[in-house]
């Protein structure tokens, strides 16, 4: 049987997970197979303003990963909802430069984990992007089909 190259990645990511662990705040939840994987984060310290919470991230990988991005969302559901966060809509899409045009092949699910984490770590107020009505209402289901302006990196 011959790997995809998206298969030997993710069975490869898979195998470090498994020997070396995650970081701290960042636990792999699910990857029952190699096209989606869950991973539940919470933000470490007490200066965050999401103390305490913990949120479920989506990955799901096509067959051109590591050349082309996963979608990434933050699930929502009875049990997980996204985080209000700026750069964060409410039906779980993410808009992160890491997720389009700063995307490149060395990265990797744990390091979409660290840079999403990082980026609530940083966020100094709770509060969803301008417009989040309007785009949930005409967002495809797909995030990766968006055209993201990349306007704040500061939140």
């Amino acid at each position: 049987m011959v790997l995809s190259i998206s298969s030997r990645r993710l069975m490869k990511e898979l195998k470090e997970i498994e020997t070396k662990g995650t970081p701290p705040g960042i636990q792999l939840l699910k990857a029952d197979d190699m096209e989606t994987w869950i991973f539940l984060i919470s933000v470490l310290g007490d200066e965050t303003v999401y103390k305490g919470e913990t949120f479920a991230l989506k990955l799901k990988f096509e067959p051109g990963y590591p050349i082309d991005y996963p979608q990434v969302t933050f699930l929502s559901d009875d049990q997980y909802q996204p985080p209000l966060h700026p750069h964060v809509y409410s039906n779980g899409h993410i808009c992160a430069s890491i997720l389009g045009s700063e995307w490149s092949p060395v990265l990797t699910a744990l390091s979409i984990c660290i840079t999403i984490q990082s980026m609530l770590a940083s966020c100094k107020k709770k509060e969803r992007p301008p417009g989040n009505d309007r785009y949930v209402r005409s967002a495809p289901l797909n995030p990766k089909l968006t055209r993201w302006a990349y306007e704040d990196d500061t939140v």
